[in-house]
């Protein structure tokens, strides 16, 4: 099949059989397709988009495109599941909601990736574990799930290769917002992975992808509909990210605030119960709860008891990290030589954010990339944001910058007295978790 007569014929609205998408994908991974008609392809579907059909095949083509995961041979004694953000500012909760999940008898393989424009990476935060490997070899990965319940790793270079290619070309052809492409970007890595049920983690507002709510619930219908016709049992949580979640922002300060939640806390209520709902659908849907909230109890018990910590240190430990890492974080996690509070410029209460502008501080901070390429500096980043509500009086700080130098300090101070909105009275509350698609 020639290529030009596929994209010709997606870019007349025409609909693709599975052979078609097969032999594309297969082009794409073996490199046999040219730069040029892939990204011929990414804006033909960004135009014309994709029925659901063509979607479930495309998906299924790209996980087929390199190595799938066969945990037949563990002989696991629990059922592998699975969680996906769309991404967000401070969004550390894959960090959590693995070990709570693999402390009460789900297998965890979870593949993250790294931060890029405003939003903040799992494997970027776990990289500031010093040891800490992101990309063991397959072997090595399965052994650490069979003996600890989860590992957050790294895509090897033979996982789900055509995607790698496709979205590094899409993301320099503005073609990134096309659900069809984002649904099979994030499922074809899931099934990869031999998942046997995914909860989504779909966010919407001005520090997401989706900012608007519509495009956010349209991605989600989509993954749970694609995710039904490939085999995959999926739910989707749509959550607010119109503030940052959590009190911290960055690499090595939301490690921190990872370690104090799985402790004895203080807990964001709003990242506890973003993390407490994702867990509660995962354990339901693994058949280890037979209600959600006999789920979200039992998630809330391995917090309490202190088994998500002990996993927590585990996996660390067992992927290269220190073993003594949870009882001397401080030893072994890089501080900023600047912290400067941000001051509140009036009294009243905080209104709003703009999260997105929050991110490209810390980015700007050097805590994420401008581009690919780019190294991160763990230390920097922000801590004690103050929710939205929180009453302020003039002067009060509203988050705390942790900088390389008071220059860069003095920066992010200016850019976060604009993005947080100080007004009169308090809005009123808005729930984090706004609504749950299901099958």
């Amino acid at each position: 099949m020639l290529p030009q007569e596929i994209i010709r014929r997606k870019r007349d609205g025409k609909a693709l059989g599975d052979a078609e998408i097969d032999a594309f994908v297969r082009g794409i991974a073996d490199q046999s397709i040219g730069e040029g008609q892939v990204a011929a392809f990414a804006m033909a579907v960004f135009f014309r988009g994709m029925t659901r059909d063509e979607a479930v095949a495309l998906t299924a083509a790209m996980t087929r495109s390199g190595a799938i995961l066969d945990w037949r041979d563990l002989d696991l004694p629990g059922p592998i599941l699975d969680k996906h953000s769309t991404g967000g500012v401070g969004d550390k909760v894959s960090l959590m909601l693995a070990p709570i999940v693999a402390a009460c008898g789900g297998f965890v393989p979870m593949v993250s990736g790294r931060g890029l424009g405003h939003t903040g990476g799992t494997l970027d935060k776990l990289s500031a574990v010093p040891g800490y490997r992101t990309d063991p070899d397959t072997q090595t990965f399965r052994r650490v799930v069979r003996a600890v319940g989860c590992a957050i790793v790294g895509a090897t270079a033979d996982f789900v290769p055509a995607d790698r290619r496709l979205y590094a070309i899409r993301d320099v052809t503005a073609t990134v917002e096309s659900i069809p492409l984002i649904t099979a970007s994030i499922l074809s890595k899931k099934l990869a992975t031999s998942t046997q049920a995914l909860v989504m983690d779909v966010k919407t507002g001005s520090g997401a992808f989706a900012a608007d709510e519509g495009m956010a619930r349209d991605l989600a219908a989509s993954i749970v509909a694609v995710a039904r016709g490939a085999g995959l049992p999926t739910t989707a949580l749509i959550t607010d990210m119109d503030q940052v979640l959590g009190g911290s922002v960055g690499n090595a300060v939301e490690l921190r605030e990872t370690i104090g939640y799985l402790g004895a806390g203080p807990r964001d209520p709003r990242l506890h119960e973003v993390v407490m709902a994702l867990a509660a659908e995962m354990l339901l849907m693994g058949g280890l709860a037979a209600s959600l909230d006999a789920a979200r109890a039992k998630a809330e018990a391995a917090l309490a008891d202190g088994r998500a910590r002990e996993v927590f240190g585990r996996m660390l430990a067992a992927l290269g990290g220190p073993a003594d890492f949870l009882d001397r974080p401080d030893t072994y996690l890089a501080s900023a030589p600047a912290v400067k509070p941000c001051p509140a410029p009036a009294s009243g209460f905080v209104t709003g954010m703009d999260a997105r502008a929050v991110g490209i501080a810390v980015v700007t901070l050097g805590g994420g990339r401008v581009r690919a390429g780019d190294g991160i500096d763990p230390a920097v980043g922000l801590t004690g944001v103050l929710p939205v509500g929180t009453a302020v009086r003039a002067g009060d700080p509203l988050a705390l910058v942790h900088a390389a130098d008071d220059a860069a300090a003095a920066a992010a101070v200016a850019t976060l007295r604009q993005a947080i909105r100080i007004g009169d009275t308090p809005p009123p509350p808005a729930p984090v978790v706004r609504d749950c698609i299901r099958a």
